[in-house]
């Protein structure tokens, strides 16, 4: 039943009750008594349907007890008590439906940003279209105002935009030539042209909605328990009802019994926590995909880390090129050939600085091979090339001298990343390559143990040199250097084996054996990435590591908010029950009690929509905020 029809239903009964109390007032009982009927059929009506389709599949619910108890206390004669059983039931209804779409709103303001129309350029015409009619590869121009229909690049001018919707970030970030912009994001300022990538579904704000009403009709682990409850529990009290009615001889406590004992509040008290929890999550730049992963969020302890990309900028830039028995020149461009079919940020740095050094021409590799957390193998011509790293090069050649390893360890204890390469019989020199700490990092463990974490540490497949600087930096706990995919696999099993729950950060590519193998996985920075976005339990859309200690925050929170509504739903119940037994709770005030219970349940989910976290916010954040710029809730 819509919530629409729901209301009027209500209003309808309220309508009948008041003229059953008007007639009752000027005598006419069986008028009033009509009009009380009337009133329990109306508001009664979808009750009892649900109950008798329940029915047809063995399925003994809520509304089974409710239709029993209505038509038993007519049938005594007590139809006040009919009519306000059935009230009170379709009104908790009307104010749970009301509530579940105020904690999906999130959903709701993510469907506004959707654009609806685009400009795009043909023929040097500008042409008006549908939004979902734009091709990849059309040329989409982007005026001051205007909400990006597309996921695509910057071709020509600059805009600042506004990324909230995506990122969960306040301040518009300006972006230039060459820069990724995403669909719903708004051009605040500045007129550009953008080269379509992703159209219609396939951009990146039709993925995030879709995965918000994923995650949102998903069921934590609790929630399948306490409909597994449900399950049992209801006919339990139907035959508790019958032995009271047969031990008391009292028809009436049996019907309350029916009417107090509806678990209305247990069975919403799960999902109107996580709806909300998820929801506050979407709504700040964090997707959580299901109630079972902030279920599990909230028990993680240990927090670990890859190294490039996560705790460092992912941008890494080669420092220094040492050759031997060849120029530097000739160095940079039998590698840059090498690794020009390499996806590896190292690999592209690289390229990067080859073309930097005027080197344009790259031969294509004749063949090529990764070898997995070592490095890649390829041929050129008649020569065939290792680079990698320390391991694979001692593989191929055996133990490397004392003056060798010296100079790499320079290199290593500046926080560098080496890159040795070499042909079947020499090596032919070392790449130095750095890539930049985030700045957000440095604060990075003080401020997850502030959320809970007991331990954050790091597994890189870097060497230990450059892993334990880079370790020291941060004050991590644990450094793991060196390690192969698999063996990262074996590191997060060790730890799980030692009772901790673990969280894996990464980008969702490299690190997808551990990454699978973690109680949560966690991708962060990832706005557009198709195959973080599959594979991660968690997305932080934007590249701020200060938005770990939210997300961990807002899952003990969502997690703290259900426990609680578990508990006071019981509470409630069983104190009925014992009211019942006792005769001092009675069908009407019963179900009152009930309804109420609901309510509470309700507002205290509700603490979740309007959850601020404060301690993390800084001073600029706040300033930033009483003047308008900052609105989204931390």
């Amino acid at each position: 039943m819509s919530r629409k029809i729901q209301g009027y239903t209500i209003l309808a009964a309220i309508g009948l009750i008041a003229l059953s109390f008007l007639f009752r007032k000027i005598e006419m009982m069986h008028v009033a008594d009509s009009f009380m009927v009337i009133s329990a059929f109306v508001a009664g009506y979808r009750i009892f349907i649900k109950a008798l389709k329940g029915l047809r599949f063995k399925i003994i619910g809520i509304e089974l007890l409710v239709t029993i108890a209505v038509i038993g206390a007519i049938i005594i004669g007590e139809y006040w008590e009919a009519a306000a059983v059935t009230f009170l039931f379709m009104l908790g209804s009307y104010l749970e439906v009301r509530t579940l779409e105020k904690t999906r709103s999130s959903l709701e303001k993510l469907m506004e940003y959707h654009p609806s129309q685009a400009t795009i350029l043909e023929n040097g015409n500008h042409l008006i279209i549908a939004a979902e009619d734009v091709k990849k590869g059309d040329i989409v121009i982007v005026k001051p105002g205007e909400k990006i229909p597309v996921d695509g690049v910057i071709i020509k001018g600059s805009a600042t935009i506004n990324q909230s919707m995506i990122t969960g970030e306040s301040i518009p970030i300006f972006k230039q030539e060459k820069d990724n912009v995403f669909s719903g994001t708004i051009n605040e300022s500045g007129f550009m042209h953008v080269e379509a990538i992703n159209v219609g579904e396939d951009t990146t704000l039709s993925k995030i909605i879709e995965m918000v009403e994923d995650a949102q009709e998903s069921k934590a682990k609790t929630q399948k328990f306490l409909e597994k409850f449900a399950k049992y529990y209801t006919p339990l009290i139907i035959i508790l009802a019958i032995l009271l009615w047969v031990v008391t001889n009292d028809i009436r406590i049996a019907l309350t019994l029916l009417v107090i004992s509806c678990p209305g509040a247990l069975v919403i008290s799960v999902p109107i926590s996580i709806v909300a929890g998820i929801g506050h999550g979407a709504r700040n730049g964090v997707l959580i995909k299901g109630g079972e992963y902030i279920e599990k969020l909230a028990k993680i302890d240990v927090v670990a880390f890859d190294k490039t990309g996560t705790l460092t900028k992912g941008t890494p830039k080669v420092i220094n090129v040492k050759p031997y028995g060849v120029t530097s020149k000739e160095l940079l461009m039998k590698l840059a050939s090498a690794e020009c079919a390499s996806e590896h940020p190292l690999g592209k740095a690289i390229v990067e600085r080859a073309k930097e050094e005027g080197i344009e021409m790259f031969e294509s590799p004749d063949h090529f091979e990764v070898v997995l957390g070592k490095g890649i193998i390829a041929s050129l011509g008649n020569e065939t090339l290792f680079i990698g790293n320390r391991l694979f090069i001692k593989e191929k050649f055996g133990e490397l001298s004392d003056r060798f390893i010296e100079e790499l360890s320079l290199e290593e204890n500046l926080g560098r990343t080496v890159v040795i390469a070499a042909t079947k019989t020499k090596i032919m020199g070392i790449i130095s390559i750095a890539d930049e700490i985030r700045e957000d990092a440095y604060t990075l463990v003080k401020s997850l143990k502030a959320s809970g974490i007991k331990k954050v540490i790091m597994i890189t497949g870097d060497n230990l040199a450059t892993a334990k600087a880079v370790g020291d930096k941060l004050g991590l706990d644990e450094v793991y250097a060196e390690k192969l995919p698999s063996d990262k696999v074996n590191v997060v099993k060790s730890l799980q084996k030692n009772g901790h729950k673990v969280a894996m950060v990464g980008d969702g590519i490299n690190d997808a054996p551990a990454l699978a193998i973690a109680d949560t996985s966690i991708a962060m920075g990832v706005a557009g990435t198709d195959v973080a976005m599959d594979t991660a339990d968690v997305i932080l859309m934007n590249d701020k590591l200060s938005q770990m200690e939210y997300l961990f925050k807002i899952s003990r929170f969502t997690v703290k908010n259900l426990k609680q509504n578990i508990f006071f739903s019981i509470s409630v119940v069983v104190l009925l029950i014992l009211g019942v037994i006792g005769n001092v709770i009675f069908m009407t005030s019963g179900m009152l009690i009930h309804e109420l219970s609901v309510l509470l349940v309700i507002l205290n989910a509700l603490r979740i929509v309007v959850f601020k976290d404060k301690k993390n916010k800084s001073k600029s954040d706040f300033a930033l905020e009483k003047k308008g710029v900052l609105s989204n809730e931390m």
